[in-house]
């Protein structure tokens, strides 16, 4: 199991600087978890995202059981060795996927029963079920079971998916076996704050080494997201580490580490650079624009990565534009730089008690 601990609180704001050790290895935190749903970063190699400062990747649990398998996973050595990935794992449990594909799925207090989208195969997937997977996989820290709903969901059905998520959550601990690796539950509640109280209470009471707030970032606007960050995080121990599920963007990250976050993960970085977006200090820049054909600056004057040190806007702009792979490759490296960048920065903010500040500085050059 994993040894957490809380190294300073910002005086006022509700940042943390931690560390978390699992048995793969240290994680400092505020951190940022890049997505290998099947495992494998985008266009990166591991030792690619070992030199750009990564400690910690996401794998999908749900796609990972449809293909390769989890038990042919197993037969090879577990994920570590199947990916040549040497720090720490994180499976999500499915449940993300089970919610988007749910013209596929039907859900009952046993699990869910779904059709694969690859070949229209059905499955049953219980909590026990996705321990089990997970476990094969190999992950260093696992994700319970729960049932994600529309965030527009109305209060009864909210209450309803809380109830199975806390059930699952409790059957999930039950048949964990391999203590070396971490079991972490997910607090949902919707958009309603007493519903999303009661379900970390709940959960809290069952004592898991690590706790996720899930069901945001799926549509909800933006004030929302931060006011249940707030009551989600504020609900949860001081003294276990706190993963805001799929978020987000580079404002969403600092937003939500003043609000008490932890851990992030989200598909942005590496999905947004192989559509030619890149993230700079200075905001955000989409290099198919035309004003970059002739443009010889880096794509980042201020960034220090493989791409900005050896080419021109023009350049990457001229590999976007006719297809060319080398553009995703070097903007993945570019915003994957970018993101463990930023989030060293905003542990070193906390570190200095300078958090506000960065807070402030960062937003006002960001976001225009």
């Amino acid at each position: 199991m994993s040894h957490f601990e809380l190294l300073k609180t910002c005086p006022t704001t509700k940042a943390r600087r931690c560390r978390l050790v699992t048995r793969a290895g240290v994680i400092e935190t505020p951190q940022f978890m890049p997505v290998g749903t099947y495992g494998a970063i985008k266009a990166m190699t591991p030792d690619e995202m070992m030199e750009l400062g990564s400690t910690v990747i996401l794998a999908n649990t749900y796609h990972m059981f449809l293909r390769p398998g989890h038990e042919l996973v197993r037969q090879l050595g577990g994920l570590h060795t199947f990916m040549h990935w040497n720090r720490t794992i994180l499976t999500d449990s499915g449940g993300f996927q089970i919610f988007s594909l749910s013209d596929f799925a039907k859900i009952s207090d046993t699990g869910v029963s779904f059709a694969s989208h690859l070949d229209g195969t059905r499955f049953h997937f219980s909590p026990e079920n996705s321990i089990e997977v997970q476990e094969a996989l190999g992950s260093d820290i696992m994700m319970v079971l729960d049932h994600l709903i529309a965030s527009t969901s109305d209060a009864d059905s909210v209450r309803r998916a809380v109830e199975r998520t806390v059930a699952w959550a409790e059957r999930c601990r039950v048949c964990w076996s391999d203590h070396s690796a971490d079991l972490w539950a997910i607090v949902q509640g919707g958009l309603f704050p007493e519903i999303r109280e009661a379900c970390a209470r709940d959960l809290t009471r069952l004592d898991f080494p690590g706790y996720a707030i899930g069901g945001l970032a799926v549509g909800e606007s933006t004030e929302d997201l931060y006011e249940m960050t707030s009551v989600s995080a504020g609900a949860l121990p001081e003294n276990k580490p706190r993963y805001l599920m799929g978020v987000g963007l580079p404002e969403n990250l600092v937003e939500c580490v003043a609000r008490g976050v932890d851990l992030f993960d989200c598909v942005v970085p590496t999905r947004h650079a192989r559509n030619g977006m890149l993230f700079t200090r200075n905001g955000k820049m989409v290099i198919k624009q035309a004003r970059y054909r002739d443009d010889a600056q880096p794509p980042d004057p201020d960034c220090t990565c493989y791409l900005c040190k050896n080419f021109s806007r023009a350049y990457l702009r001229h590999l976007y534009m006719n297809g060319e792979i080398l553009s995703a490759r070097l903007a993945t490296i570019h915003n994957i730089h970018f993101f463990m960048t930023l989030m060293s920065d905003i542990r070193k903010a906390i570190e200095t008690d300078n958090f506000p500040a960065f807070r402030r500085n960062f937003l006002s050059a960001y976001i225009v």
